[in-house]
This record gives structure tokens, sequence and C-alpha cells, in this order.
């Protein structure tokens, strides 16, 4: 599935976690409220809603790539999505750069599974993003096991978000956002149901992150991403295994725009990761992951 557009020697890094925050026309992926709550929270005050034109541009500038998704919750949310094929569209005009996922509510049943095999096979959607705190869903629920065996058949990466999450926080009850459903424990049922099915762990899984370690060093095809922390923020423990144990299955990832490229890469910097880890967090595992 190689991307001729997407030139990974001259790549510096692959962004794994990325976020379109406003479609064309304007739109937000989550409601005032809860967007409000995660700039707060991530102390990321007036930061831009970047279009998928300008991340394009800061990633180009920065010889990199990036995995770009929205989360579709409209089920638990009430808020619509921005469309999937927009991100779609949007990614395949700065092909050389930008990688699109899909996000998809569990809770949308066959129309979700059909809509994920067009995404993929007439939109070149590369993999999908669950958020299973604001979709109000646990990863293991059978509701969500039709789509999975999908995206195993497609080939594509299913990316979880685990841990605690910045959306909601502060507002009274969390926004209605359970945090349970994030425990990273639940993706491991996934990985024993879908044995073929490639699973990457979003961020630190505060306040399960020795969960996220055990289920990744155990299930072949499941990995870490690092997005959405500072690297300097990193348990000791998830440091120690991404030098070791996962050193081929840890991937870079920011949480653009709330966290910068910029910013991470300054602060994994002074990490203690070996030297020829580096590479492999960068940009080798990913590129293996994607098929690039």
């Amino acid at each position: 599935m190689g991307d001729l557009a997407l030139d990974l020697d001259r790549l510096t890094a692959i962004d794994m976690h990325t976020h379109a925050e406003v479609s064309k026309d304007g739109h937000g992926a989550l409601s005032p409220e809860l967007l409000g709550a995660s700039a707060e929270y991530f102390k990321a005050h007036g930061h831009r809603q970047p279009t998928i034109e300008e991340m394009a541009g800061h990633y180009r500038e920065r010889r990199m790539a990036a995995v770009v998704f929205t989360v579709d919750a409209e089920h638990a949310t009430g808020h619509p999505r921005i469309s999937n094929e927009e991100i779609a569209d949007s990614c395949a005009a700065h092909p050389d750069v930008l990688i699109p996922f899909a996000g998809i509510d569990p809770h949308k049943g066959r129309a979700g599974v059909r809509e994920a095999r067009r995404l993929v096979e007439e939109y070149g959607v590369r993999g999908f993003k669950f958020h299973p705190s604001i979709q109000a869903f646990s990863p293991n629920d059978r509701l969500a096991y039709p789509l999975y065996e999908a995206i195993e058949e497609l080939g594509v990466p299913a990316l979880f978000h685990t841990g605690q999450t910045g959306i909601g926080a502060g507002v009274p009850g969390g926004g209605g956002i359970r945090l349970k459903y994030s425990n990273p424990m639940l993706v491991d049922d996934v990985a024993v149901d879908f044995p073929q099915l490639r699973i990457i762990l979003a961020h630190p899984s505060f306040p399960w992150q020795d969960e996220a370690l055990a289920v990744a060093t155990h299930k072949p095809y499941v990995y870490i991403d690092l997005s959405g922390w500072s690297p300097k923020y990193f348990p000791p423990q998830l440091v120690r295994y991404a030098n070791t144990l996962l050193k081929d299955k840890v991937l870079f990832g920011s949480d653009y725009p709330v966290i910068t490229p910029d910013r991470w890469l300054a602060d994994f910097e002074k990490l203690d990761i070996k030297p020829e880890v580096r590479p492999k967090i960068l940009k080798e595992n990913a590129a293996r992951l994607l098929g690039l």
C-alpha cells in the first residue's frame, strides 16, 4: 500500500496524532463547551483551529508527515461531526505530508461498517480513530465488533484514545464524559478477538500506564503513540519500555494543535532515549505500521 507522493527519505518524522478541529465552512469538531474545557486543560488559550490546508503548510515546513482525523461522537453528544470525506479529500490535496484517518461512531452499526469500507476503498483513508470516552462506548462492547471486523479486513489500523481526556475537564460532570471507557485493558479484549487488527493506544494512558505497557508487550499488533503529553512528563516506566521491550512499537504523536510538534520534539530531545531508538519512534515504526 505504498504511497509514491510520500517521500520517506525526505521526512524527518511522522506525527501519528493530529486533529482536524474545523471544517471548511467553520463547523467545529466538538461543541464550544467541550472544546473550551480542552483549551483550558492544555493551557492552549487562543490556540487557533488551523484548517487542513494550514496544517499541510505547518508540517511541510518541518519536513514531517502527519496523520489527520476527527472524532465522530454524534450519538453521545448530538454534535454533528466534520465529514470524513472532506478530511480525506483535503489530505489528498497534500499527499506529500498528510495521511487521512477517519472517525466513525460505533453506534452507527451497519451504516458505519459500510462507510468504513467506502472510505478506505474510494477515499484512500489509512486508519480509524476511536475516542471511547467521548463516544460513550466500551471498546470491548459487541456493538463495535462489526466495525472492527471491517477495519481488520481492510488491513488498516484502529487508534484508540486511552487514559484521561482534557475534553470536558472542569465542566460539571465532566460534560457527561466517562473516563472508565478509556482504560487500555478494555482494548486488550479487542486485540484478542481481532488478532490481525493493528491497534494503537493513544497517549501516555494516565492513570493506566502500566496496563497499556502490559497490553502492548503481550499483544504483537498493539502499539503506543506518545501524543497529548509533553515528553518531560512521561512516566519513567514508559520511557524505560520505549527504550527496550517496545522500541519497535512506540510512535511519535503530538496532538496538534493543542500541542505543537515543535514543543513535543524539543522536550523529546532532552529525554533519555537511546540514539538508535529515536529514529524508530520518530519515523520508522510509523512507516512500517502504515505500510508506507
